[in-house]
């Protein structure tokens, strides 16, 4: 396993576990609700995913580029 590898693995993990939570979370919420909530609760963790995948991708790009620690720039 290449040394970038082993540090895309948390990330990746992470915004997975995330993603399975909103879905649950949410899912639950809306067999509980009736009507418009339904619709409307089924938007929020759609666009909650997108966000994670999106800022997961983000952070991977960023180990590529050997970025490992970005907080030391701050």
């Amino acid at each position: 396993m290449k040394p970038h590898q082993r540090k895309m693995i948390a990330p990746v993990i992470v915004s997975l576990l995330m993603i399975l939570y909103y879905i649950l979370y949410f899912g639950l919420l809306i067999t509980m609700l009736d009507g418009i909530w339904k619709y409307a609760l089924g938007v929020i963790p759609l666009v909650l995913s997108i966000v994670m995948i999106k800022v997961c991708m983000e952070r991977i790009d960023e180990i590529k580029k050997g970025e490992e620690d970005d907080l030391s720039q701050y």
